[in-house]
């Protein structure tokens, strides 16, 4: 009996039992678009660590027992996601399981999650900048935020953008491996962009007024949908302005209801608009 009749894709990231982000957010967005979502932890949070408080356990040297049980399944997989990884060893790990796991229908979609505003995260260290490079070479699509973008191509970062400069640094991404990019959370004045650039040709601003105040989540989110996507042969255009679109909407619904900003965007409320 084969395990791989329907469409699956890996999620490698951590699970955070309240929030609304990382798998959490991952397992409803894939499923709904009709690709069987298989978690790899990374590590277990009672809640994300913006709140006060949480639980951790990390899950690093549980990993390989549990993709070599995976390997013994004969598991095939249309795409691997890997989102927030914290030490080198677990990229090291997530390069393993691609080298392993990958065939040349696996579309791998890599979200280098390493900062925001500007900051680097405490966990983006030298050496896991270092190695996040390395992983960057796997990745078919890649996904980071403008702070991410300028870390990964040694850019200095600043507030204010010339599209030019975007797109050097898109074209810098896919020398080191990716065919497709996309640098998420551009600010040009009242309006958010994003840019996507192919080795196809494909060189769009997609942008759109911003709404609300950004949310915990919406980053996995955003890559979620991008990833499910490309495994079911989405245009990649057309899906970076599917995402972008739910996210504005996840994020006006949850404005109305007044969730806190620390428990995300309030996806499931409006996951039915979701195609």
């Amino acid at each position: 009996m084969s395990h791989n009749i329907q469409k699956k894709l890996a999620v490698i990231n951590d699970m955070s039992g309240f929030g609304r982000c990382s798998l959490t957010v991952s397992l409803p967005i894939i499923s709904k678009l009709k690709v069987q979502c298989c978690p790899v932890p990374t590590a277990i949070f009672s809640n994300h660590t913006g709140y006060q408080h949480f639980f951790f356990d990390d899950y690093t040297e549980k990993m390989p027992q549990y993709i070599k049980n995976w390997e013994k399944l004969g598991l095939e997989f249309a795409g691997i996601y890997p989102g927030f990884l914290g030490s080198e060893r677990q990229i090291e790990i997530v390069i393993e399981f691609i080298r392993k796991f990958r065939t040349k229908d696996t579309r791998v979609i890599v979200d280098p999650v390493m900062g925001d505003h500007g900051k680097p995260y405490s966990t983006c260290t030298p050496s896991l900048c270092c190695e996040m490079k390395k992983l960057v070479k796997y990745a078919d699509i890649l996904t980071p935020n403008v702070t991410e973008a300028c870390i990964l191509t040694d850019t200095p970062y600043k507030e204010k953008w010339r599209k030019k400069e975007i797109r050097e640094m898109a074209e810098n991404l896919m020398a080191q491996g990716p065919d497709k990019v996309v640098i998420t959370g551009i600010v040009q004045g009242e309006f958010i962009a994003n840019y996507v650039c192919t080795r196809e040709g494909c060189d769009h601003f997609l942008r759109s007024v911003k709404v609300g105040t950004q949310r915990c989540g919406t980053g996995d989110i955003f890559a979620s949908i991008i990833a499910a996507d490309a495994v079911n042969g989405v245009d990649f255009a057309a899906s970076v302005k599917k995402a972008s679109n739910f996210i504005k909407r996840c994020i006006q619904k949850s404005t109305e209801m007044e969730i806190p900003i620390t428990d995300g965007a309030a996806f499931e409320e409006v996951l039915d608009y979701l195609r």
